[in-house]
């Protein structure tokens, strides 16, 4: 039987217990009490900002409907909090400091949303059936988010359609215009929404050096969409890499879905395979998490980068793994810089400091969506963000 932690509470005069799933690493709440369809919005509300926790006994799509009214107070509470910060961003736009305290407002607001919208809990039986009136079925969702089912748990409200977002994206897949079909993510792992990124993977010219050795690393290879681009370009042998149980599993059922299985291998490591290639390897790529930032939970790391920690590691590793004559392709964003947290010339001086000189660059802008919200906190910072490949070679 696995161990998690538990979730205590009385109910009917009795002392009980659950195990408490958390995918965010939240830890079990200290007070919890029973409610049900009489339970109004502003008393969960109010519960839920003192830190008391609501076990639902009650009709499962009046607590989707309860949760929807938690949020719409959330929101108006964090819109009014914003308004004299957002004065102040665009009185000092070009202050690296004020953006970055925005970025701060942003994450915080974020993580307390996030808290108080968590306070509203879900039975689960031991085969994930959940014993609420007109109840989905999220068997499978939460199987493929919690991995085999074993004992009687309780989650977040908030969580569980989490899981439900995330089978539908595993279902249904991603297309990827560059590979002429769809990358399908597992939970947990990144979706490669944004394509411009790969797109210049797809198109940057293949150094020279593998055409004698068709062979290139895929550094942090998530849903494996890069190690696919690679082999489609022709590269005989890709050798992708993730430390991360289900992004090694996701990557694998991805290449093999694109008919790439014979070209693509996915190993576990931190960063570098454990192989060495005579010379090294003439191709190496990397798509660190592009902001360097603490995530605030587990499953945010392919986003946030604590001190640029992935990205350091591989450009220092550069040197004992990158043939004499290859390249190292480095996808970056440059929103850490418009968000105040990494500037060009730290950015430019840990290359220096890893022996690696820029040799070209290719940008792109974003497509996504927000680059056009001028109602997002952090709008500035998005619509002047440019993702680049460098093409990186060493001094």
């Amino acid at each position: 039987m696995t161990t998690y932690p538990l979730l205590h509470w009385d109910e009917a005069g009795e002392n009980r217990s659950a195990c408490w799933r958390s995918e965010a690493g939240v830890a079990p709440a200290r007070r919890v009490v029973v409610v049900d369809d009489t339970l109004t919005a502003d008393v969960a509300y109010r519960l839920a900002n003192e830190g008391t926790a609501m076990l639902w006994r009650g009709d499962f799509q009046n607590a989707r409907q309860l949760l929807n009214a938690m949020a719409r107070r959330a929101e108006q509470k964090s819109a009014k909090a914003r308004r004299p910060a957002k004065v102040a961003i665009q009185n000092e736009l070009a202050a690296h400091q004020a953006m970055s305290d925005a970025f701060n407002r942003h994450r915080l607001a974020q993580a307390q949303r996030a808290r108080l919208l968590g306070m509203l809990l879900i039975p689960l039986d031991a085969d994930y059936a959940i014993p609420l009136r007109r109840a989905p079925d999220l068997r499978l969702a939460c199987a493929e988010a919690y991995g085999a089912a074993d004992v009687p748990s309780v989650a977040s409200l908030r969580e569980l359609l989490g899981t439900v977002g995330a089978h539908e994206w595993r279902k249904k897949g991603v297309a990827v215009a560059a590979l002429g079909g769809r990358v399908h993510p597992h939970y947990g792992v990144f979706a490669p929404v944004r394509g411009e990124y790969v797109g210049l993977v797809a198109q940057a010219p293949l150094p020279a050096a593998v055409q004698i050795n068709s062979l290139a690393f895929d550094v942090g290879t998530g849903t494996g969409v890069l190690a696919a681009i690679l082999a489609k370009r022709g590269i005989a042998r890709v050798v992708a890499t993730d430390q991360d149980a289900r992004a090694l599993a996701c990557a694998r059922e991805n290449v093999s879905r694109l008919g790439f299985a014979a070209q693509v291998d996915v190993v576990a490591a931190d960063l570098f395979p454990r192989i060495s290639p005579t010379g090294g390897a003439p191709l190496i790529v990397c798509n660190p998490p592009w902001i360097p930032a603490r995530p605030s939970a587990p499953i945010e790391y392919a986003i946030y980068d604590p001190d640029s920690r992935m990205l350091r590691g591989f450009i220092a590793g550069l040197a004992a793994h990158l043939a004499p004559d290859g390249e190292a392709w480095l996808v970056l964003s440059d929103i850490a810089e418009h968000l105040g947290l990494r500037t060009r010339d730290e950015l430019l001086a840990i290359f220096a400091a890893g022996g690696v000189k820029v040799i070209a660059r290719d940008d792109v802008r974003p497509q996504h969506p927000r680059v056009a919200d001028t109602s997002d906190p952090l709008h500035a910072a998005r619509a002047a963000e440019v993702t680049s490949l460098w093409r990186l070679a060493l001094v």
